[in-house]
């Protein structure tokens, strides 16, 4: 298997107003047969309905439950973009943690969609982001 990512879903329970929300963050879509598809760097973000979703991959819906372990992160090329997309995700969002200075020397925080997907706004001066979106992970072995 190649080492990439292809399309990343989400299962949402209300498709327009997480297509809302996200057009609210700037990101702009197209919707086909009741899913939402963005195009993001060199993958796609997808919304799907949540019951859609589960039924495909043959698993049960735990809408109910807490945290699934995973957080999507979105990374910006200026610290000042962190403060930008925090006030524009509350929109729709809840802050989990309010953007504050990292360990590693950035600056980030996180909010979760309306469907709970957890989502890191960070500035990593480490992790530099080229023209066309994507990061390089740095050499953590270089001197």
């Amino acid at each position: 298997m190649e080492q990439r990512l292809s399309l990343i879903t989400l299962g949402v329970a209300d498709l327009a107003r997480s297509r809302d929300f996200y057009r609210q963050l700037g990101w702009q879509g197209q919707e086909v047969e009741h899913t939402v598809f963005f195009q993001a760097g060199g993958l796609a973000v997808v919304l799907w309905s949540r019951r859609s979703l589960a039924e495909d991959a043959g698993v049960e819906d735990r809408a109910a439950g807490g945290f699934a372990g995973v957080a999507l992160a979105h990374n910006v090329r200026e610290r000042a973009e962190v403060d930008h997309l925090m006030a524009a995700a509350q929109a729709g969002a809840v802050v989990t943690q309010p953007a504050r200075d990292t360990s590693y020397g950035g600056y980030a925080g996180y909010f979760t969609d309306p469907d709970g997907h957890l989502w890191e706004i960070a500035w990593n001066p480490g992790f530099p982001i080229a023209a066309d979106g994507t990061i390089t992970v740095p050499d953590f072995g270089a001197p």
